[in-house]
């Protein structure tokens, strides 16, 4: 911070130059963008889905297990493809390509949840899917059959529902198959640093290689990339002072004139979800009835808290002037709860859309409010992201606490939410489900009595809590990986962890895990042109605690 010579100064005759902040050269993409109006819908099956995922992820799956299998010998047998599962025969030594899918009793089951209507509070919350008796166990689907999995390599793999994997063994006499080797699709290709921007540029320029130099050179040098999430704004003033230093920190007006010029520096500030704090539970069917509403007109001040939205409205807009911002929304935020989740709404943001682009433009404003997950290129590195909720769930399939290891088997299986829609979309579901059967008895007119004699749950509340769910795709899985990022970053996770990974064809990635900044006071700052990292922390002295420790 400042020190008390920079900011106890007599009054002076020196001229300061104005400091300029570092331009941000942003060019996002929109891959996970969903249709508008009609043209969205939810009749769809959700098991399109794993389809399209794998005949999108079988061409780079089979080149790899080819690569590696060729001319594989056994006891003078040499390993062959099986097209489909069901085609898999006993003691032959062959390789089968399927999707993964984990049979664990522990993992919600929308079949049970409907069966058990008589419910009336929320069933008790789970960290971990995996079963300490062993009895989860590890299957292969495709569109003939499953088959199921066995072997001490599977001990030793990390794998989660919805990845595409081929598997070589030889299935034995129970009708399991006895995995050998297992092989994956991989990191994908990694585009070089400025080559979408490269393109665009030739596209426009067309063979003027003047001015294509004079759009090169006009880049300079990158500035640095502020990544924070989980700022948790409540709307009262408990805990307005973290982020009032974090403001300030971001505008260069609670430092000296050596922290002036690194603020300046910072380009940009992406926010990745779970902008304000946890919302308040939906009211049971119950209380939805018995209500009688005296408003006419606005909203119910007893239903309703708009002071949360307006703190982080006033938050962007004293910040928009001077750094331009993406807001990629999160679990608690006001978007909608199936991944990908779209922009949050411009009309929650009164005071920060101004700085958006106007609706149909070309390119992004200075704000950008953006789908979870998102992607996009910013100093010419390729950036994707999300709130942390694939995470999360990905999180109680496996053993152990390594968040950087499941980022990374991410981008390995090319699929940044492999477990939707299995267990991110089934509490949604079942959500969307009971919430459709207290309709039909609503029309009829005596809601709570028919409620109670069906026996389906009138308190919905806890439905609601860590659930997402996930888009019915028909023709393409925006999940799965068609570049690898430069930079992988998920928001809102324990702590903050870093690494870098390599792939098969010189592919690096630089991994980040975001810590949640209502609990640890955190920023990350990203250098674009080493890919360095710095963490910034903010924290206020409490003079109880204090005494406590003393």
């Amino acid at each position: 911070m400042a020190a008390a010579d920079d900011l106890l100064q007599p009054p002076g005759f020196e001229d300061y130059p104005p400091l300029e902040r570092l331009p941000s050269y942003y060019n996002p993409l929109h891959t996970f963008d969903l249709a508008k109006g009609d043209q969205k819908h939810y009749q769809q099956q959700y098991a399109d889905i794993y389809f399209l995922r794998l005949v999108m992820l079988k061409p780079a799956v089979k080149e790899a297990a080819e690569a590696a299998w060729e001319d594989f010998e056994i006891g003078g047998e040499t390993v062959h493809q099986v097209e489909r599962v069901l085609d898999v025969r006993q003691g032959e030594l062959c390789w089968v390509m399927g999707t993964i899918y984990m049979d664990m009793p522990l993992k919600p089951n929308i079949l049970d949840d409907i069966s058990k209507d008589h419910w009336i509070s929320a069933p008790p919350s789970r960290e971990k899917y995996r079963s300490a008796a062993g009895e989860d166990q590890t299957m292969l689907e495709d569109e003939s059959g499953r088959l199921r999995l066995v072997g001490t390599i599977l001990q030793t793999i990390m794998l989660v529902t919805g990845c595409i994997v081929a598997v070589m063994g030889t299935e034995n006499a129970n009708g399991e198959f006895e995995v050998i080797d297992l092989k994956i699709a991989d990191l994908p290709r990694q585009p070089q640093r400025w080559e979408r921007d490269d393109s665009a540029v030739l596209l426009t320029n067309g063979s003027n290689s003047k001015r294509k130099t004079a759009d090169t050179q006009s880049r300079g040098s990158g500035g640095k990339i502020a990544i924070v999430s989980g700022l948790g704004i409540r709307g009262d003033e408990a805990n307005s002072l973290t982020l009032d230093l974090l403001m300030e920190f971001l505008l260069g007006e609670a430092c000296g004139t050596a922290e002036q010029q690194s603020a300046c520096a910072i380009s940009r500030l992406i926010i990745a979800g779970n902008s304000l704090s946890e919302a308040s539970p939906l009211p049971s069917a119950d209380e939805i009835s018995g209500k009688k509403s005296s408003k006419k007109y606005g909203y119910d001040a007893s239903a309703y808290n708009p002071a949360p939205t307006a703190h982080l409205d006033n938050f962007l807009a004293t910040l928009l002037p001077s750094i331009p911002i993406t807001l990629i929304p999160g679990d608690s935020d006001p978007a909608n709860v199936s991944l990908p989740q779209q922009p949050i709404h411009p009309a929650m943001l009164p005071h920060s859309r101004a700085y958006s682009a106007v609706p149909g433009a070309s390119e992004s404003g200075w704000f950008d409010s953006t789908t979870n997950p998102w992607e996009g290129d910013i100093d010419g590195w390729r950036f994707m992201g999300n709130g942390g909720q694939p995470l999360d769930d990905v999180f109680k399939y496996v053993e152990g606490n390594e968040r950087l290891e499941m980022m990374e088997n991410f981008l390995r299986w090319r699929c940044v939410a492999p477990t939707a829609p299995d267990t991110l979309c089934k509490s949604a579901t079942h959500l969307i489900m009971v919430q459709q059967r207290q309709e039909r008895h609503r029309v009829s007119g005596t809601v709570q009595e028919q409620t109670r004699q069906s026996g389906v749950a009138t308190d919905t509340r806890w439905l609601t809590g860590n659930c997402v769910g996930c888009y019915p795709f028909q023709d393409t899985d925006p999940f799965v990986l068609k570049d690898c990022p430069h930079v992988f970053f998920v928001g809102n996770q324990p702590k903050f962890e870093k690494t870098v990974i390599e792939g098969p064809n010189g592919q690096r990635v630089v991994l980040l895990a975001i810590p949640v900044f209502r609990d640890t006071g955190e920023v990350v700052l990203l250098d674009t042109d080493t890919l360095e990292t710095e963490v910034v922390r903010f924290d206020i002295f409490d003079d109880n605690q204090e005494e406590m420790l003393v």
